[in-house]
Parts: structure tokens; C-alpha cells; sequence
């Protein structure tokens, strides 16, 4: 998927993106190349894959979700900025927040938002099970996503407890979307969640799979939860 393409395809599901926006992927790519060189940010480098892979599958979740109101985002462990920083280029009105337990990638986030001009931006430095403790940012989210960052039977008791009681936890997934859903139903159903919807579709050009997992937060979250750094993951919900 070249520039082109990625302007079109977007074009095609409502979202069209002015000169700016265009300008602010094209230094987003090679900003990201540039830093890869000198840490481990992605496996994915080359032009087409970046488009595809990372900024048009973040934004994907766009298409079924309504990002166009000004709310909170928190992106737990984004790595390289994915989902929430392709979202806040299409949407500028979101108030991203992104927390990742390696310093070297907040450092990396840090400077592009400053080089992409990016504003309502803040990245934090921490284990997501210690900052689902935090009284700062507990329950206090209209939205939290993650993208590729662990299993959804784990994944649920680092993002549930941040988001607000009638804000959304939305996970995306690839492959063995509907196994992880089913290990997860007791965690999602203990953490104050329930499944809103749930959305499947096919990435243009490769035609890989991808589910869109919407829940609802209907009550507040235990407080025991999230438990400490590298239970969820040794023993999931």
C-alpha cells in the first residue's frame, strides 16, 4: 500500500485526510525508520508494510467505532505509537494517552509528537499494572486500546481498570480471535465489562484477518485489580 493508496482507501471509509495529515504519516514513517535504526521499534520498515500494517490497521478501528467527538484515549503498551498515534493524525480532537514499560520507545513518542506538532498528547512511563493502580488515571478514560500487546485474558486486566464506567475497552485482534475471546469471558465479566459488539474484516492488498472486539464498561472494577506486575500474565483471570 503506497501513499496513494493509503489516502485513497481511507478516502473510501469516510475519512479523508487534508495536506497536513498526508505530511504528518510521511514524517511519521521516516522518523520511524530513522529511530528503528538505533532501537528495536518494528520488524516492519519498508514503505508499503508501514501504510498497511501499521497506520492503516490502526486506524481501522475508526471505521466501526466513532472517534470524531472529543474524548479520552488511553493506548496501553504502543510501542511504536500504534493504534492511537495514526488515530490522533485522523482525529485531532482525541486526547491520547500512551503508556509503555520501556523508557527508550517514551523517549521515541516523546519526539515525534513534538516533530508531528501533535497537542493533548501525554506519554507515561510505567508497567500498565501499576499505573491501573495509579488514582490518576484509574477509571478515568472514555476509551482504552491495545494493539498486539498480550492475550485478551491478559490484556483485559490491564485495560479494563482504566477505563471510566460507561467508556469502552476496544481490542483488536489477528488470528484465533474467537478462542482468546472465550479464555476471556470470565476476566472481562470480573473486571465490570460485557461485550458490545464485535466486528470482522479483511486488510486490503494481503486480505489478513482482523476482529474488532468492543466492550462496554457497565460497573467499576474491583480494586484488587490490576493485580502486581506479572501476575496477569503467569496467571490470567
Amino acid at each position: 500500500m503506497n501513499e496513494k493508496q493509503f489516502i485513497e482507501a481511507l478516502k473510501a471509509k469516510g475519512i479523508e485526510l487534508n495536506d497536513k495529515q498526508v505530511k504528518q504519516f510521511n514524517l511519521y514513517f521516516e522518523l520511524l525508520v530513522e529511530w528503528n535504526e538505533k532501537m528495536n521499534l518494528t520488524a516492519i520498515t519498508d514503505l508499503p508494510s508501514v501504510y498497511l500494517k501499521h497506520f492503516y490497521d490502526s486506524i481501522s478501528m475508526a471505521f466501526y467505532v466513532d472517534f470524531t467527538k472529543q474524548q479520552s484515549i488511553c493506548d496501553v503498551g504502543a510501542g511504536a505509537g500504534f493504534p492511537s498515534i495514526p488515530l490522533k493524525i485522523c482525529f485531532p480532537d482525541l486526547k491520547v494517552t500512551i503508556v509503555d514499560s520501556l523508557n527508550k520507545r517514551i523517549q521515541f513518542l516523546t519526539h515525534l509528537s513534538e516533530q508531528l506538532k501533535l497537542s493533548d498528547v501525554q506519554f507515561v512511563h510505567a508497567r500498565a499494572e501499576e499505573f491501573g493502580q495509579d488514582p490518576k488515571y484509574r477509571e478515568k478514560f472514555d476509551v482504552v486500546t491495545a494493539r498486539a500487546v498480550a492475550r485478551l485474558s491478559v490484556l483485559s486486566e490491564l485495560c479494563i481498570p482504566l477505563v471510566k464506567p460507561g467508556g469502552q475497552f476496544l481490542a483488536m485482534k489477528a488470528s484465533a480471535a474467537q478462542d482468546e475471546l472465550s479464555d476471556a469471558s470470565k476476566a472481562i465479566s470480573t473486571l465490570g465489562a460485557s461485550k458490545k459488539e464485535e466486528f470482522t474484516f479483511q486488510l486490503p492488498v494481503e486480505n489478513s484477518e482482523r476482529s474488532l472486539f468492543v466492550f462496554d464498561k457497565i460497573k467499576n472494577t474491583p480494586k484488587k485489580y490490576p493485580r502486581k506486575p506479572g501476575v496477569p500474565n503467569k496467571t490470567p483471570l
